[in-house]
């Protein structure tokens, strides 16, 4: 069976985002290590300045559809009921949508066997998630050409560690829709980034040459990983 990764976003309220992510931190990462099928890889605040204020983003993988299934029925109807209810009073609303590895992803499925560690204390990694939806039609051309133009064109970039792509699973949100996961290597190159305007031109064969061909829209939120994410 194929690993799900569930894509959550919250939206908390500001008094309350360190009890927020303390519960996260020290009671959902062992709800989801005792159930054997389930992991908080991601947690992840969106970077002041650039969208709404106290805004995480978190991605959970799961072994299979059904071990999402279980805790989902558990959160709505079961033992942890009251916990979810506890955690939405840290929070003014959240978000979800299960995804799927694409084909090429250099993440096809996660360790879940990894213990949650308290001791976990990293320097925060900037997280750069770029959501694109292609036009009608165009769904399975545009994810392979991700990965045939745009991963071999960042592979050795100064800027880029391409971490993941998915889509959602069927059913999920809008179905036309693929999402870049990339570690930013370099502030520097951040930088000049978000303060030059593109060129006026880029050659034929380029990504944003071809991507134009395949979408027109496409989004990208800048995050910064917890010091205590698993992964970073």
């Amino acid at each position: 069976m194929a690993q799900v990764f569930l894509h959550e976003v919250h939206t908390l309220a500001g008094p309350k985002w360190r009890a927020f992510e303390s519960a996260m931190r020290d009671e959902w990462q062992q709800v989801l290590h005792d159930t054997g099928r389930g992991r908080l890889l991601w947690y992840c605040h969106q970077a002041h300045g650039t969208g709404l204020a106290y805004t995480v983003v978190t991605i959970t993988a799961f072994e299979d559809a059904g071990a999402w299934q279980d805790v989902a029925v558990r959160l709505a109807s079961g033992d942890l009921r009251e916990w979810a209810a506890k955690l939405d009073q840290s929070r003014h609303d959240v978000t979800g949508k299960l995804l799927l590895p694409v084909p090429w992803s250099p993440m096809q499925e996660a360790d879940l066997s990894a213990a949650p560690d308290a001791t976990l204390d990293h320097e925060p990694a900037l997280v750069m998630e770029d959501t694109g939806w292609p036009y009608e039609g165009a769904l399975d051309e545009y994810i392979s050409g991700l990965g045939e133009w745009y991963a071999p064109m960042v592979s050795g970039s100064p800027l880029i560690d391409l971490q993941a792509c998915f889509q959602p699973a069927y059913g999920q949100v809008r179905r036309r829709e693929a999402i870049l996961w990339q570690r930013l290597k370099s502030s520097d190159n951040l930088l000049r980034l978000l303060t030059h305007e593109e060129p006026p031109s880029y050659p034929e064969d380029s990504w944003m040459t071809k991507a134009l061909t395949l979408r027109d829209r496409w989004e990208s939120r800048l995050l910064r990983t917890a010091p205590w994410s698993p992964l970073f």
